[in-house]
Parts: C-alpha cells; structure tokens; sequence
C-alpha cells in the first residue's frame, strides 16, 4: 500500500477521517497476512514510510504508523502519506545458553 489520504471532506468530520484512515491500514494488514507465505519463511514483515508528502516519508515500524497518525491529527493535516510494504521474513534463532541465563558462581 502506498497512499496519500486527503483528510479534508465537506460532509466528513475529521475525527471519522482519522479512524477509516487507521481501519482501511488494518484492514491492509490482515490481508497481506492472510497470503501464503513464501517456501523458508516464517512470518511477513512490514516495511514502512510515513510522512507528510511521499516526498518527506520516513521510515518507521510498524507499530508506530498508528501513533504517527495521532500525531498528524493533532497537527491537524490535511492529507499525509503512507507506505506499508509486505516482506516474507525468517526469525532469528537465538542461542539459549547465552541469552537470558543467570551465572551462581
């Protein structure tokens, strides 16, 4: 999804604006996770931008688009853009002994 929402409607409040803006990205997210996954891999990663224009996006992750979003409402936009990438991704194993274990010596 690469999208820049305008938030401006003469019928549309702007707090209505706000919350279809977050359910159509939640909306967007489930249905990229209900894709079947590629052969060696575990789960979909997310690559994301967000920004005032395309132009101006940053990355982030993706559990802060919702609080970019606040952000931008209370900033009052106008319009912003978002950009939420799928890619197949493997967890990283971790090694047991090392991580995580308390040394009695």
């Amino acid at each position: 999804m690469k999208k820049t929402f305008q938030l401006a409607h003469e019928k549309i409040k702007y707090p209505r604006m706000i919350e279809s803006v977050k359910a159509e990205v939640r909306k967007h997210l489930k249905r990229c996770r209900r894709k079947p996954l590629p052969k060696g891999t575990d789960f979909w990663d997310f690559d994301c931008k967000f920004g005032d224009t395309e132009k101006y996006a940053k990355s982030c992750h993706l559990a802060e688009i919702d609080k970019n979003i606040n952000h931008a409402e209370e900033r009052e936009l106008k319009s912003f853009y978002i950009e939420v990438i799928a890619i197949p991704g493997n967890r990283q194993k971790h090694d047991s002994g090392k991580i995580g274990s308390i040394n009695n010596d």
